[in-house]
């Protein structure tokens, strides 16, 4: 484990890395036959891989019940550490009976192939309910990530884990840069403040002009969107990257900007994973992360800015990542250009609101995004991939 002293501190001050050695590789995969299996869903292959490449730092593995009970309850592991979101490998009672603490487990992916290895330490029950109130702050099953969490199973299995090997991502092998290689870039590059920019959506014009913001500020941009797991009507990943790359072509610095895809999966739990997602990026490398408008968030959940409101409530020195909160940007037609009611003369009726949800519902209709909304060449890609017309 090693982190890079000239750029910030990892969360917990080291880099895990748990990806086997060749050595170890060698020795699981002779074990492979007689190793008990649990299969993983989408969700819990990208955990596993975020875990082993270090950006979950300083987590080693699936989290022990003493972890796991703080973080719900207080957003801290057992060490006093701040960490909002559980992470957890949960499965039917009928697969935990026969599984024994202190044995090695073999974790398989949906396809039935080996990728990783589980040290099974410790396995326990835990409340559902309890869980969805304190992360979701909802136990409506409508919520996609009380729906995930209810329809998991009532065991938590427990340990270190190692990834066999670091494949290549299958879509992006081109933009995989893992928290020690995005480290090692924004030295190269000779950035010492470095703005991380969390999105599962398109870039629209309220994002690019947040972003823009920020980039009069620090030294670089790392936009990181979220190529994991996401809701079934969110638009598909390789959709949003053929638009960041259309969108950083046209209309950015380029010597300023990395783009780099994240591979978690999406939890939905606003205010808690905006705490989460800023961690994340400190791992990469981040000083600053962005939060706007009712980040993570879904439906009426949340409230506009809660997500901004919760890193309030621990000091400085414990996220070690600076926040920085923008306001709901809009497009002002009296001044033709983008802001926020900071900076803006203009009246509600002359604001056009802008939003990622506000593009999938227009791109449903059959709708193409006006200029106020998205870049006309973003706007263009997603009419192509939802198959509208795009009028000469």
């Amino acid at each position: 484990m090693s982190h890079n002293p000239d750029a910030i501190a990892p969360h917990g001050g080291q880099l895990v890395n748990r990806i086997a050695t060749p050595e170890q590789r060698a020795e699981f995969l002779s074990k492979a036959d007689f190793l008990p299996r649990v299969q993983l869903d989408d969700r819990a292959v990208s955990d596993v891989e975020m875990i082993a490449i270090g950006a979950f730092s300083p987590l080693t593995g699936f989290m022990n019940q003493e972890d796991y009970d703080r973080t719900v309850t207080e957003m801290r592991l057992a060490n006093g550490l701040v960490w909002s979101i559980p992470i957890t490998l949960s499965v039917s009672e009928e697969v935990a009976s026969p599984l024994q603490e202190g044995s090695l487990i073999r974790l398989d992916n949906s396809r039935g192939e080996f990728i990783a290895v589980l040290q099974l330490t410790q396995k326990y029950n835990y409340d559902k309910t309890r869980e969805a109130i304190k992360v979701y702050r909802t136990d409506d099953v409508k919520h996609p990530g009380v729906h995930v969490l209810y329809n998991q199973g009532i065991v938590h299995l427990a340990g270190d884990i190692w990834l066999l090997q670091r494949e290549p991502h299958p879509q992006f092998p081109t933009y995989q840069i893992d928290p020690p290689a995005s480290r090692q870039l924004f030295k190269d590059k000779g950035w010492k403040t470095i703005v991380g920019f969390q999105t599962r959506n398109p870039i629209h014009r309220a994002h690019e002009y947040i972003q823009k913001c920020a980039l009069e500020i620090v030294d670089g941009l790392f936009l990181h969107p979220l190529v994991g797991a996401t809701k079934e009507d969110d638009i598909a990943a390789d959709v949003r990257m053929r638009c960041y790359e259309i969108l950083l072509e046209h209309y950015y610095p380029l010597d300023r900007v990395t783009l780099a895809i994240n591979p978690a999966a999406m939890r939905y739990a606003g205010p808690r994973e905006a705490i989460f997602h800023a961690l994340v990026r400190k791992n990469y490398g981040c000083t600053h992360f962005i939060v706007g408008r009712d980040h993570a968030g879904v439906g009426d959940y949340y409230g506009t800015y809660d997500a901004q409101y919760i890193f309030d409530e621990f000091a400085p020195s414990e996220l070690g990542i600076v926040p920085m909160k923008f306001e709901h940007a809009f497009y002002c037609m009296r001044t033709k250009q983008m802001a926020t009611s900071k900076t803006s003369p203009s009246r509600p009726e002359e604001r056009i609101h802008l939003s990622g949800t506000k593009v999938r519902e227009m791109l449903r209709r059959g709708e193409l995004p006006p200029p106020e909304f998205s870049r006309p060449e973003v706007a263009a890609e997603l009419a192509r991939a939802m198959r509208i017309e795009v009028p000469a």
